[in-house]
């Protein structure tokens, strides 16, 4: 049978009295630091978890602004294109128009020229006549005469271009 001696009831009071004083200052505090443990340890989870929805939604707003800066860049370079063809259109244009200037203005002087050239060669034929007239006739004429038989020439002259 079964003999319970005294050794075996102090060793049931020891593991007890052990098991409620290891219990007091033991168990508490190390299961307190394990639930600590567990608790921080699942913050970080959580933490983790969130900065990783966070980093998914940055990069998406990244690649958002991306695609608008590229779209922006495009506009932009057309933009840029149809000013500078504008700005070339002005400036050929402009160079169209003072060209034309020119050429006007050359037309002009010519034109003025050749006015300049006519009276002076209607003069010179009008003396040139007077002269042959007055070989022929043998007769001086005086300035006053030539120059009133030069009008007249000239006179008769215009009066013929003007019939033509």
């Amino acid at each position: 049978m079964l003999d319970f001696s005294v050794t075996f009831i102090i060793t049931i009071i020891n593991i007890t009295f052990l098991f409620f004083i290891l219990k007091a200052i033991l168990f508490k505090p190390v299961s307190k630091f394990m639930a600590e443990r567990a608790r921080r340890v699942q913050d970080s989870i959580e933490q983790a978890q969130r900065d990783k929805e966070e980093a998914t939604k940055l990069l998406a707003e990244y690649k958002d602004k991306l695609k608008n800066t590229e779209a922006e860049a495009r506009d932009i370079l057309n933009t840029a294109r149809e000013n500078a063809e504008r700005q070339a259109q002005l400036i050929i244009a402009d160079g169209r128009r003072e060209a034309q200037d020119t050429v006007n203005s050359a037309l002009k002087q010519i034109e003025m020229e050749r006015q300049a050239a006519l009276a002076k060669f209607k003069l010179e034929a009008a003396a040139l006549v007077i002269a042959v007239s007055a070989k022929l006739a043998a007769k001086d004429f005086s300035g006053e005469d030539n120059r009133r038989y030069v009008n007249m020439l000239l006179d008769e002259l215009s009066a013929q271009k003007g019939n033509k």
